[in-house]
């Protein structure tokens, strides 16, 4: 019998998950490890706890299943988006990786726009410079830390090097190569242009493959450390958004995958690459060969639920916080809330935008307060489908939720009523790790495309329509746009006296 095994290396931990031939999940297992702040709004970490933490997921989850390793017949990665991991000639890491949500690079974003203007790098990467991604993380290594970067010779993301210890070859997939902003997002490759204005060395990148391509094999050494048969094939899967999208099913043009979590990602996939002139949304490929797709990205979404949670009704479990807000009416009685916690990027890619509470009166309530965070939040994510109507995408058809937020029943209706659309929940739980298996099945010819593999295994098991409401939320819905202009000079006359 087949099996397929998808890794994904998060942020926090490293999943390893497997799947029979009938895409049912046999056993999972998760190691965790922590990340470095040696300075304010700095994050590290050290390539040596990804590796450690795979081969212990992995490890348990043969021993667990009972799976023998001659049985797994591929394997597929996934993981954190745009950190950077500089290797040595050897292979050796020169410094932590700088992960993506490190924000450090300010001024190496400014060069890279000054190198080769705003408009033109749009065009070539679809994407603007921001902190997060990848290129402006090589720059400040060359500004700040030339004695290593002088020896730099390989550059990696996270889940790329757990498949260089793996297989002992440099390799990407096409969507994680997007996200470095280096990539020439119609050629789905290097953009020598992007390389030589930025003066970064060619030979430093690694060939890039489509996500269910193989990449390399299993080694004897990694064989040996992680109990897998030596020869078993690694396909290039994809970042983490991507195969998170293949695991709910969001691979053709109409579906959307609308991910819950502490941030919220809007992942709509195209059958071209579509641009947003400005960059407020993020387009990459696809882990999906010859598809590509718009993200947008909340940075507080069930986060800004857990603040409110913690904040003010510490202790108390979210179905319990959340049960009142089902008798106040749609619009909250004229609250609103913005959920700029840690600033924001989509539709307004602004560190210094706040979360605020705006329109109380005496007759608010804890339950009206509750109600308009999970208002403001299904507003604020409906920036993101507003700004893919913009620039062509094809009607929307359906939106597959998931996420611990989707869990909502209350906050389901909302979204469904605020986005007026279709919101549907699927059988498939494990996200971006269960994408990435899918991935290795697809490469594996267990399935003759990725489309085949989800419409075989992928289920829905819920559906949520607009209800009523939706109307009355069509017309609160410009009012709360009309609010981060009116407050954003607040808000920097806050970051001044704060700082």
């Amino acid at each position: 019998m087949a099996f397929f095994m998808g890794i994904d290396v998060s942020t926090t931990a490293t999943k390893a998950l497997l799947i029979g031939p009938d895409g049912e999940v046999v056993s999972v297992a998760s190691s965790e490890y922590p990340y470095e702040t040696p300075r304010p709004m700095w994050t590290e970490q050290h390539p040596h706890l990804w590796w450690q933490a795979t081969v212990a997921s992995i490890r348990r989850v043969l021993a667990e299943s009972g799976v023998n390793p001659a049985d797994v017949q591929g394997v597929g990665l996934t993981g954190q988006m745009h950190g950077l991991v500089l290797l040595d000639e050897n292979g050796q890491v020169l410094r932590p990786a700088i992960l993506w949500n490190d924000q450090r690079t300010g001024a190496e974003c400014d060069e890279i726009r000054t190198r080769l203007g705003k408009e033109r790098l749009i065009r070539i990467t679809g994407n603007d410079a921001l902190t997060g991604f990848t290129a402006p993380k090589i720059l400040w290594v060359r500004n700040n830390e030339p004695e290593i970067y002088a020896r730099a010779r390989h550059i990696l993301l996270p889940k790329d090097y757990v498949r260089y210890r793996l297989t002992g070859e440099y390799a990407m997939d096409k969507a994680d190569g997007a996200g470095t902003i280096l990539f020439d997002l119609g050629k789905r490759d290097w953009s020598r242009e992007v390389l030589s204005a930025l003066e970064i060395d060619p030979a430093w990148l690694p060939p890039t493959f489509e996500g269910p391509e193989i990449t390399g094999r299993i080694t004897p050494e990694a064989a040996e450390e992680t109990g897998l048969k030596a020869g078993t094939p690694v396909m290039a899967g994809g970042g983490d958004q991507s195969a998170q999208a293949v695991g709910v099913g969001a691979v053709e043009p109409g579906v959307v995958a609308l991910t819950l979590g502490t941030s919220g990602v809007v992942f709509a996939s195209t059958q071209e690459p579509f641009i947003e002139p400005e960059g407020r949304l993020h387009a990459f490929c696809h882990a999906v060969p010859g598809r590509w797709h718009l993200m947008g990205v909340m940075l507080s979404a069930g986060g800004s639920l857990r603040w409110y949670r913690d904040t003010v009704a510490p202790g108390t479990d979210f179905d319990t916080l959340l049960a009142p807000a089902t008798a106040i009416p749609p619009g909250s009685e004229g609250l609103f809330y913005l959920p700029y916690l840690t600033g924001e990027r989509t539709p307004y890619p602004d560190p210094l935008a706040r979360g605020a509470f705006v329109g109380l009166t005496v007759r608010h309530t804890q339950a009206h307060m509750t109600r308009a965070v999970l208002e403001g939040v299904a507003f604020g994510l409906r920036d993101s489908f507003e700004l893919m109507k913009t620039v062509g995408l094809a009607e929307i058809t359906q939106v597959r939720a998931s996420g611990g937020g989707a869990r909502s029943p209350l906050w389901r209706q909302i979204l469904a009523d605020v986005l007026g659309v279709e919101l549907v929940t699927v059988n498939t739980t494990e996200g971006a790790a269960y994408g990435a298996a899918l991935l290795a099945a697809t490469g594996a010819g267990a399935f003759r495309s990725v489309a085949e593999a989800c419409s075989a295994v992928i289920r829905i098991t819920g559906s949520t329509a607009p209800g009523p409401a939706a109307e009355g939320y069509q017309s609160i819905y410009p009012t709360y746009r009309s609010l981060y202009p009116t407050l954003q000079p607040v808000f920097y006359t806050i970051a001044q006296f704060v700082a």
